[in-house]
């Protein structure tokens, strides 16, 4: 039987109808050449935030179903317009969304979770000789109600069809040519890789890589599926995912991911008060508000944490409410900052990695505002002005740029 290929393409590699054209070239010559594809497509670049806005306009609080329903529709006409453009070349293309497609999720509206997919029509088509085009993001839960992934969903729809079909790999294209070992926007000398662990790529797409979603990854390794990464507008193998460790550079750093507008929030009085403390978190739970890194600050006796720099006003409205009901002491914050992270092969130690970083930083003037680490990653908080130095000097002292 022949190997079954599943192939992502996001926004940006549909965003025009030329980019569509050459899409469509590419898979049309693959068909013939008698590989079996089945098609996952994000909808036209800008064209998600467009339906965001439409909405905000009307009502800024609009309903979660409602919002799932109408933002939908952005790959609706993406995979419709790649159909006409395969069927013009000759190839028998059915676009698909993800009710058709039976991709069933749960009800949570806006992150919803794939919880099965059904194989029946894709198999079919495929024995047809078809090739599916499927709308990616999307899906319907048990009450038929349309549902979305939330951002970069695309990436797991794919993932998930991969896994229930049992395909050969599931390649996501994109703008890039592959993997690399930090933004080649911020520094020129990013190199790509070949390969890099799930752990490694799970790591840096949690940390700001945005070639991935997180989701996509974990999912991936969860049922063993082959994942590469590949350029829509360049020929090349790209960056393999894969299941063991490849070799990478001496100072056992993989690459470097950066974070854009986040504000940094510090509570005092947090931490002999584990009352308060959950209060807040179940208040920033309840308001629907996303933290990312969290630490204790020892000498101020204040938990301090980090969120989008958008989110900030929300979160210090919410904070003076809580003030009247719960002991809470200072409350200090800044922005706009960046995170960045450096992730490991899990070999480097971590402590070591921290105290090299803040040294080379603070040599040059540049103030780590927070530092947290994990087994095979180190984050530190920067504003955001220091971002594109930071993250050059720290490429070169790690020997990124050498990969």
């Amino acid at each position: 039987m022949t190997k079954i290929y599943v192939k992502k393409f996001g926004g940006t590699s549909v965003g025009t109808f030329e980019r569509i054209e050459a899409v469509a070239d590419a898979i049309a010559k693959a068909h013939f050449e008698g590989e079996r594809q089945v098609l996952v497509l994000s909808a036209m670049a800008g064209e998600t935030n467009r339906l965001y806005a439409m909405a905000a306009n009307i009502d800024p609080l609009a309903p979660a179903r409602e919002l799932d329903m109408l933002v939908s529709a952005g790959e609706q006409v993406s995979i419709a317009l790649m159909s006409i453009a395969l069927a013009r070349r000759g190839v028998n293309a059915r676009s698909l969304l993800g009710s058709q497609v039976k991709v069933r999720t749960n009800s949570q509206f806006g992150r919803a979770s794939i919880e099965s997919v059904d194989t029946g029509l894709l198999m079919q088509l495929l024995d047809e000789g078809a090739v599916p085009v499927i709308a990616g993001f999307q899906g319907v839960n048990e009450q038929g109600d349309v549902t979305t992934l939330g951002r970069g969903g695309s990436d797991t729809t794919a993932v998930a069809i991969a896994a229930a079909l049992e395909a050969a790999e599931c390649q996501i294209f994109t703008d890039v040519t592959g993997v690399f070992t930090t933004d080649p926007n911020i520094d020129p000398d990013a190199q790509k890789l070949d390969s890099i662990s799930f752990e490694a790529m799970y790591e840096m797409a949690r940390q700001g890589a945005k070639v991935l979603h997180p989701d996509s990854v974990a999912c991936a390794r969860r049922h063993g599926v082959v994942l590469r990464v590949l350029s829509s507008f360049e020929s090349g193998s790209g960056t393999l995912i894969r299941f063991d460790e490849p070799e990478h550079s001496g100072s056992g750093i993989v690459g470097i991911a950066v974070t854009r507008g986040q504000g940094l929030v510090s509570v005092a009085g947090l931490v002999d008060q584990p009352q308060a403390e959950v209060a807040l978190f179940q208040a920033l739970a309840n308001a629907s508000v996303d933290t990312d890194l969290v630490v204790q600050l020892a000498e101020e006796k204040a938990l301090a944490f980090t969120l989008a720099q958008g989110a900030l006003d929300k979160v210090l409205t919410l904070i003076d409410r809580l003030a009247l009901e719960q002991p809470l002491a200072d409350v200090r914050h800044e922005s706009p900052l960046a995170k960045v992270s450096l992730v490991s092969t899990g070999k480097a130690v971590m402590a070591e990695v921290g105290a090299r970083v803040t040294e080379l930083l603070e040599a040059q003037n540049i103030r780590v505002k927070l530092l947290s680490t994990s087994e095979i990653k180190l984050s530190v908080v920067i504003d955001e002005v220091h971002l594109q130095h930071a993250v050059r000097s720290l490429h070169r002292a790690f020997d990124l740029n050498k990969v």
